[in-house]
């Protein structure tokens, strides 16, 4: 699902309205009635609730009055209030707001701040606010009364509702630009925006309701600009098909895990039953010989592989050959792997000879955080990085800090100047393709801040990359279900019990909801 920027969304705007010829009038019509639905199915009382629509002097302000018209129409008990001078409201907004007067629907005029102090009072004894201040269009800080009013409403503990944006947010950034509505309900029109999507601005969100206004898909998605997308489930459903009767293993892929050393022989198991649950057709482990007695022992799903090792039980340099050699589809590398010279020339080898897609996670990708650019892909060679924001970092040369003040524009920037599929993991994980693409995850639990999580999703990137032979679809899709797993396994373990082990454990059932195979168990109330 496309997130569109303001400009993006005045240009879908414009198009539906000249080129296919859908009314704007209609467009506010059904803006305004999808948020009245919204406010329904989150407040079932709706009826018995006092409302007071806030609305501003342009278009949303517009939608406001079309949400008043309907409640008043539904017995509902709205009240009208207008920021600004009612004589600058022009257009479709004017239609709507004269129209609401033809129906007996008082509007009152706030133009100042000694107006807003007189009115407020009224305002506060309400049960519900309707915030149809600003919309889309907001570039810079609210100020003078806009600001009076939105700390007012913040301080009212009144439940919110907002239309296509808290007012005081801009939909070109997840920054706070200035104080905003701290919204209950936040029912965004035609497409999502950034704010909406990303913290800090959406933590003052609320829910977040999508509403189909019948702008048509097709405009959404054409619209020129940067390209940033919301996984979606109807999206990831398709990307998993049923099996043929007559598969055997060699179909869905050959995976080489090259993970572990002593002491970290659990991030290769980690991994492999991300890879083993993700369905890929054969697993092997290769890691250093010491570490093949509790690999080995640990599940008879996957095969192993014995490596070359140094003194200090990492992969030696000299096991790239043998790894090299291998009869495999896809390579993922880093897990557990270790430090040491012997380790980042043993990666870089890797990088440089092998002809297989490749998955960097871990210590993979420190062994080349001080050469990234041997991260550089080639044609016809896929590479998936997974880094976390201090890996991100030292890949970038910056601080954690730096990457997280702009996790969008770092993993977008890294992924196109070194051709790399980059995963940057973290909350609402971000995908980044080689094209200038941005995925954003919006599944996950706080659960999944334990050790060993990213190593279960390195596993599943081989798994997906493996059986899809699409590097892009299989970061999302592998991105999509570690993030629904960690759900379900938040919901039967707690989110402060759960483990990376609890994680994989779901992946099936992660899988099985996905394709609606299985009704799954849900947190208890």
């Amino acid at each position: 699902m496309r997130i569109l920027t303001a400009n993006q969304m005045r240009e879908v705007d414009r198009r539906t309205v000249e080129d296919i010829g859908i009314p704007s009038l209609v467009l506010m019509e059904n803006a305004g009635r999808q948020v009245v639905a919204a406010m329904e199915s989150f407040f079932p009382d709706l009826t018995d609730r006092r409302v007071a629509v806030l609305s501003g002097k342009g278009n949303n302000g517009g939608d406001g009055f079309v949400v008043a018209r309907t409640l008043h129409q539904r017995g509902v008990d709205v009240s009208v209030f207008v920021v600004g001078q009612v004589a600058e409201i022009k257009g479709d907004s004017r239609i709507n707001i004269e129209i609401l007067g033809r129906l007996g629907v008082t509007v009152v005029e706030i133009a100042d701040e000694g107006q807003w102090e007189l009115h407020f009072s009224e305002i506060s004894e309400h049960d519900l606010i309707v915030d149809a201040l600003f919309g889309t269009g907001l570039k810079a800080a609210l100020s003078g009364i806009y600001e009076t009013v939105i700390a007012d409403i913040n301080a009212s503990a009144i439940a919110v509702v907002s239309i296509d944006l808290p007012s005081g947010m801009s939909a070109d950034t997840p920054d706070l630009i200035g104080a905003c509505v701290e919204a209950t309900v936040t029912v965004t029109l035609g497409a999502p925006k950034l704010p909406l999507i990303l913290p800090p601005a959406e933590e003052k969100a609320g829910e977040v309701v999508i509403a189909d206004i019948g702008i048509p898909g097709g405009i959404i998605d054409s619209v020129e600009g940067s390209r940033v997308e919301l996984l979606t489930r109807d999206q990831m459903r398709p990307l998993i098909t049923p099996r043929a009767a007559d598969v055997h293993k060699g179909d869905f892929g050959r995976v080489l895990i090259v993970a572990g050393s002593r002491g970290k022989t659990g991030a290769a198991i980690l991994a492999a039953q991300g890879a083993l649950k993700s369905g890929a057709g054969l697993v092997t482990v290769a890691a250093p010989r010491g570490s093949m007695p509790m690999l080995a022992s640990y599940s008879p799903e996957y095969m192993t592989e014995a490596l070359d090792e140094t003194i200090d039980g990492t992969v030696d340099f000299a096991a790239a050959e043998t790894v090299l050699s291998f009869n495999a589809d896809v390579i993922a590398v880093g897990p557990g792997l270790g430090r040491g010279q012997g380790v980042a020339t043993f990666v870089r080898e890797l990088l440089e000879s092998s002809e297989l897609p490749i998955v960097l996670d871990a210590d993979a990708l420190n062994a080349v955080a001080d050469e990234p650019a041997a991260l550089v892909g080639r044609e016809g060679r896929d590479v998936i990085i997974t880094p976390h924001p201090g890996e991100m970092a030292r890949l970038v040369g910056g601080t954690v800090d730096d990457v997280q003040a702009n996790r969008l524009g770092i993993a977008r920037d890294f992924a196109q100047s070194h051709k790399v599929y980059v995963v940057l993991k973290g909350y609402r994980t971000i995908i980044a393709t080689p094209d200038g693409k941005i995925f954003v995850n919006p599944t996950g639990s706080p659960g999944m801040a334990t050790g060993g999580t990213g190593d279960v999703l390195a596993g599943m990137l081989a798994a997906w990359l493996a059986q899809l032979l699409d590097a892009e679809a299989a970061c999302r899709l592998a991105v999509y279900l570690h993030g629904a797993a960690g759900e379900l396994a938040d919901a039967d373990q707690g989110e402060v019990s759960m483990t990376a082990g609890d994680l994989a454990d779901h992946i099936s059932d992660a899988i099985l909801e996905l394709t609606a195979r299985k009704r799954v168990v849900q947190k208890p109330e």
